[in-house]
């Protein structure tokens, strides 16, 4: 998967090396940009310090939450319960807390490492 990179806290080598994705004793701890009312449900790419996934879901009522948890629960090939918006509930930024998981995996089933 080819991914656009927007606006690097560092060097596009930081968002490369994905020194953002943190493993944390509770889970994996990844960074979202969610862009609401896309045309289609897809991973964009990388923006600065956070994978950026367009959705469908318009940003009303935590349908779009809803959705990026649904989505991502199908690119991981886990289970929704598995995961949850960490903070940033009403905002476009989301940190979201996979569980059962390592960052290495994530990174492989998501597309962003060889």
């Amino acid at each position: 998967m080819k991914f656009e990179t927007g606006n690097p806290p560092e060097s596009d080598e930081y968002a490369l090396n994905m020194e953002w994705i943190k493993e944390t004793s509770k889970g994996v701890l990844l960074p979202v940009r969610a862009v609401p009312r896309a045309a289609k449900n897809e991973i964009q790419g990388i923006y600065g310090d956070a994978l950026k996934v367009r959705l469908q879901a318009p940003p009303v009522e935590g349908k779009a939450n809803a959705a990026l948890i649904r989505f991502l629960s199908d690119a991981l090939d886990i289970s929704r319960s598995q995961i949850s918006v960490a903070s940033g509930e009403t905002g476009r930024n989301k940190a979201v807390l996979i569980t059962g998981i390592s960052k290495a995996n994530l990174m492989k089933k998501i597309g962003i490492t060889d």
